[in-house]
């Protein structure tokens, strides 16, 4: 007979408003890593490959923290495009966030970009806001940004379907980390962090007038990879409290008692 662990805390066992300051909370923090990360990069070297290491490298370990410590409050979306996808592949099953979760979600998800963004202006002593002048239209950037928020999605449900949800923060991160050199636009992958970038004149930062084809262009990708997680995988969703962590309360772990000992004769 197997017993099961306890699980850990789920999503569900908070406050809908609890859950939405985390989704604010974690992906301003994510921001304001990318972002600060990026000044701190440019001030202490003037190789751009030795930047763009730091500031790669800083946003995996930042994300990875933040996905560990807010999963099990939230599920650690911080990105519209894993909530929609989350509420898409969740919504005959009733398992997925509502369209009230989802309204809440999004504009908490945007407004905490561009607040990190403002916070990491405000540390390096940049002007709080001060609209990029990155200039980021190409063609090639957009695919770019299709293929690194399909990769993306296709691993979050991925992952989940697998049952292996519980290494999703060193997956990802370590995801993400890969997609900033494997792909032309350096992987924003999230709508949310596309406009928050915006609001800074810094190294991570992306001209006003290039967000909206790098959001189309990841809703392309979103749904590039939904379609791919149906066709690899072609299992009911999980729980939307599943992503991008686990919450035991729907998939237990089983756990196997300790060997029983030997009587001495």
């Amino acid at each position: 007979m197997t017993q099961t662990a306890p699980p850990p805390a789920s999503g569900r066992g908070y406050p809908h408003g609890r859950r939405t300051a985390a989704e604010f909370v974690g992906t301003g923090a994510l921001v304001a890593v990318v972002v600060g990360s990026g000044i701190q990069a440019t001030r202490l070297s003037q190789d751009v490959g030795v930047q763009l290491l730091a500031n790669s490298l800083a946003t995996v370990f930042g994300l990875g923290v933040l996905i560990a410590l807010l999963g099990p409050v939230s599920g650690a979306h911080f990105n519209p495009a894993v909530t929609l996808a989350a509420w898409w592949t969740g919504r005959r099953g009733g398992d997925g966030p509502d369209l009230r979760e989802v309204a809440a979600y999004l504009p908490a998800q945007i407004l905490g970009a561009i607040g990190g963004a403002v916070l990491a202006n405000a540390m390096f002593a940049e002007p709080l806001v001060r609209w990029s002048t990155h200039p980021r239209w190409a063609p090639q950037l957009w695919l770019g940004e299709v293929v690194a928020t399909a990769g993306l999605v296709l691993l979050v449900f991925g992952l989940a379907r697998a049952g292996r949800a519980h290494s999703a923060p060193v997956a990802v991160a370590c995801y993400i980390g890969a997609a900033y050199w494997f792909t032309s636009s350096t992987s924003f992958a999230n709508p949310a962090v596309t406009v928050g970038r915006a609001f800074t004149d810094t190294f991570a930062g992306i001209a006003p007038a290039s967000v909206l084809p790098f959001v189309a262009a990841q809703l392309v990708g979103l749904v590039v990879g939904v379609a791919l997680v149906a066709g690899l995988f072609g299992r009911p969703a999980p729980a939307a409290e599943d992503v991008v962590v686990p919450h035991g309360e729907h998939h237990p772990t089983p756990v196997s008692p300790p060997p029983a000992r030997r009587k001495k004769p």
